[in-house]
């Protein structure tokens, strides 16, 4: 009887793989369900408004936002002189946030390691990518916002620097992607639940408007929003 009941025991193991199969399958459950489910759901976008641009490369979502808008200028902040060669006609601003290992180590998919995924799933610094854009038409997505929802948006972007002691957002010493983009410290841990794609998502909420509750991935962000027409 002892002997019969070792091996039951030792049947067993042979199914120890399932509680580490089931994480990955509840946490794709769960972007489902905060995909789906809005905050802000009362929101209405304006006939009339400032309008800001949702760009995607259909992993990692960014906001496009005019240079100067509604009395705010992001220039003091995020001058051109801290990028190579950016376009001197350039207006626009792309920002995105997101795990450090990730952004800085990984400047094309092919260049991942097994380090940065595991950094970018339990947790690293945040920091902010920004690129100066000269026109936000190549983003697919586009919101128009109240001059209110949108000083809470630039507010709630703006706290996200890491700030020196001149209140000017700390430069890290990366050469960018490209000529015109460059990468900053910012406040926070970056991970698989506080995503690149849910911190856009939780800027629109800040400002107050209609998005999902929690999309880590960009696909269930965009869905929300009209995508970009050109006038006929």
């Amino acid at each position: 009887m002892a002997r019969r009941r070792r091996r039951k025991a030792r049947g067993n193991w042979r199914y120890w793989w399932l509680p580490l199969a089931a994480i990955p399958a509840l946490y794709l459950l769960a972007a489902l369900i905060g995909s789906l489910v809005p905050v802000n759901r009362g929101w209405i976008e304006p006939e009339d408004g400032i309008t800001v641009y949702l760009a995607d490369n259909g992993i990692h979502a960014d906001l496009v936002m005019p240079a100067r808008a509604a009395g705010l200028d992001w220039t003091p902040l995020v001058p051109k002189s801290d990028f190579a060669a950016p376009d001197p006609q350039a207006q626009w601003i792309a920002f995105g946030a997101g795990e450090e290992r990730v952004y800085l180590e990984t400047p094309r998919w092919r260049d991942i390691k097994l380090r940065t995924i595991w950094s970018g799933l339990t947790g690293g610094n945040s920091v902010m990518h920004v690129e100066w854009v000269a026109d936000p038409k190549y983003a697919l997505r586009e919101i128009r916002l109240r001059p209110e929802e949108y000083r809470r948006l630039w507010a709630a972007i703006r706290s996200d620097f890491d700030l020196n002691e001149n209140g000017r957002p700390r430069k890290i010493d990366h050469p960018g992607y490209g000529p015109a983009d460059a990468f900053y410290r910012a406040r926070g841990k970056a991970s698989a639940i506080r995503t690149c794609n849910s911190w856009v998502a939780t800027r629109l909420r800040l400002a107050g408007v209609e998005t999902s509750a929690w999309p880590p991935f960009a696909q269930g962000l965009l869905w929300r929003y009209r995508k970009h027409q050109e006038p006929a």
